[in-house]
């Protein structure tokens, strides 16, 4: 059942055209991987569907309609990669806070921590966390907002292998919980982990959408002969 559909959606920076027509789902409770390259215009995607940047076409709906500003804020939550917000606050400040503020979902703080590895963190204040620590940190507010849908840019990025899997079990359980996520990856092999279906995105145009048997028959049905997601990415785009 598709719970979002994008359709069209198109950004222009001046004669550039980062984003072209660009359609896919979102279905309710999945793990939807957007995958592509760097420059591929995956974070530029999730800026105009979390409302930082206006697109220039195309629409976002919510059943047969297209949703207002304010349904968006209150169904896409957006967090974005490298950033450091309250760098001066500890871990449990802001859990507390995006709990209190926003009105979080604070019947699942502790499965929260437990589940990113965040209990030796709490006290420490975000500016001193390193790049992966300052992730499961970001990644853990983003768990806690109250909108149906969490759209995280590069969720593993500054994680290695071990955080990396971690996370992607975290990540699963949740959605399995009925979170519906959808995360923007340059790591194949990380998308394979976790996502449901995935959308490919190359030079800012959707180039396939579905499960991984799905791309798998598009991508055979142009030759190529393997079911490795690398390869199917690298046959449809």
């Amino acid at each position: 059942m598709k719970f979002l559909q994008v359709t069209n959606l198109t950004k222009r920076y001046g004669n550039l055209t980062a984003l072209s027509d660009v359609s896919f789902s979102i279905r309710d409770g999945e793990v939807l991987g957007l995958i592509g390259p760097n420059g591929s215009g995956k974070t530029t995607l999730f800026e105009c569907l979390g409302g930082v940047l206006p697109a220039d076409g195309g629409v976002l709906l919510g059943g047969d309609r297209p949703l207002t500003p304010a349904e968006r804020i209150a169904t896409i939550f957006y967090l974005p990669d490298a950033i450091t917000p309250w760098p001066t606050q500890t871990v449990t400040w802001a859990l507390d806070f995006a709990i209190g503020f926003f009105g979080g979902r604070a019947a699942i703080r502790d499965d929260v921590v437990l589940r990113l590895g965040l209990g030796p963190l709490l006290d420490s204040t975000i500016a001193t966390l390193s790049k992966g620590q300052r992730k499961r940190a970001l990644l853990a507010i983003g768990l806690l907002m109250p909108q149906p849908v969490l759209m995280a840019d590069e969720p593993f990025e500054g994680l290695d292998l071990r955080q990396t899997r971690e996370v992607a079990q975290a990540l699963r359980a949740f959605a399995d919980a009925g979170r519906t996520l959808v995360l923007s990856i340059h790591q194949i092999g990380d998308a394979a982990r976790v996502c449901d279906r995935f959308v490919l995105l190359s030079g800012g145009r959707t180039c396939g959408e579905g499960t991984r048997d799905e791309l798998a028959a598009l991508a055979a049905a142009r030759g190529a002969r393997s079911s490795d997601l690398e390869d199917i990415f690298l046959a449809l785009t």
